[in-house]
């Protein structure tokens, strides 16, 4: 017995064998920030991806392919799964997302301050946004005005898929959200819940586009709690769906539940996951570490 609990303590210290550190090391070439969990069958590495990557960030999402073709298996995100019953249910719908409720305006859910910064909006952009959602007038000013998803390179799940595919690489993915589901949880909304997320999308609008190359600069020097803080990415965080209960959830506990499972893999497992559900408090790695892991790489929480 005294041998045996030897012999457990021994491979749960054991390190990255040198093929393992060779791919640990050109991931990290890429420059995209991670981090790593050694386990007592290999090393599990976590890439924090933002959405889209502005093209004059220099980061090398070459060196992240090489590293996907050596590695054991890998883990993206998942697309929702639409049916074409869902397409029906969002042509007859449509009024519920893309608009407020009857006979209702934006100065009856928003304080004086906050309607007198949508009108200066709608005045800037010559738009009129008194009817609309204010989840789809959030989405008008952070993709139309402020355009911060224009002039962008594949952002690294794309760069890890393709790369695996290629290479027959295992992919794991979480548990596809129904479309049924998703459009259900959207116009069941009350429509004040979107407010935080006008308000974001208002303050990165406001703040204008040089906080878009600043965020990918700020990524690409590990410099995790000044992207959480970048207004634009504080915006695509606070709203839906990541900003609903439900949702954010169970999508946060999808990527716990796969980073644990892949402890037992062996080699190396490339995990890519969204910077703000690794790096935002109580997030993956916050649940991880509470966990017991041992996680290696930048710092991601900000200063107390």
């Amino acid at each position: 017995m005294a041998f045996l609990g030897f012999w457990s303590g021994a491979a749960v210290a054991q390190g990255p064998t040198p093929a393992e550190n060779t791919i640990v090391v050109t991931a990290q070439r890429s420059g995209a920030p991670m981090w790593t969990i050694d386990t007592p069958t290999g090393t599990i590495v976590l890439v924090g991806e933002i959405r889209a990557v502005p093209k004059s960030t220099p980061w090398q999402p070459d060196r992240l392919e090489e590293a996907t073709a050596e590695a054991q298996g890998v883990i993206v995100r998942a697309q929702p799964k639409f049916s074409p019953g869902d397409v029906f249910r969002l042509i007859f719908r449509g009024g519920r997302f893309t608009r407020l409720p009857e006979k209702t305006v934006a100065a009856d859910y928003l304080d004086e301050a906050q309607r007198a910064r949508l009108a200066a909006l709608e005045e800037q952009y010559d738009q009129d946004y008194d009817r609309g959602s204010f989840l789809m007038t959030a989405f008008d000013l952070l993709a139309r005005r402020l355009d911060f998803d224009d002039d962008t390179t594949d952002d690294a799940t794309e760069v890890v898929r393709k790369a695996a595919d290629r290479a027959d690489v295992p992919i794991t993915r979480p548990e596809r959200f129904r479309g049924e589901d998703l459009l259900d949880n959207l116009a069941d909304a009350d429509p004040a819940s979107h407010i935080p997320c006008l308000e974001a999308a208002m303050d990165a609008t406001e703040a204008g586009q040089g906080i878009i190359a600043q965020r990918g600069e700020d990524w690409r020097k590990f410099d995790v709690p000044a992207v959480m803080g970048n207004p634009l990415e504080i915006a695509l965080g606070t709203c839906w769906p990541w900003a609903d209960d439900a949702l954010g959830e169970e999508i946060r506990a999808q990527w716990v539940g796969m980073i644990e499972g892949a402890v037992a893999t062996e080699g190396v497992t490339l995990a890519v996951v969204p910077l703000r559900v690794l790096a935002e408090p109580d997030g993956v790695l916050d649940q991880l570490e509470a966990r017991g892991f041992t996680i290696s790489g930048p710092e991601w929480r900000g200063q107390p």
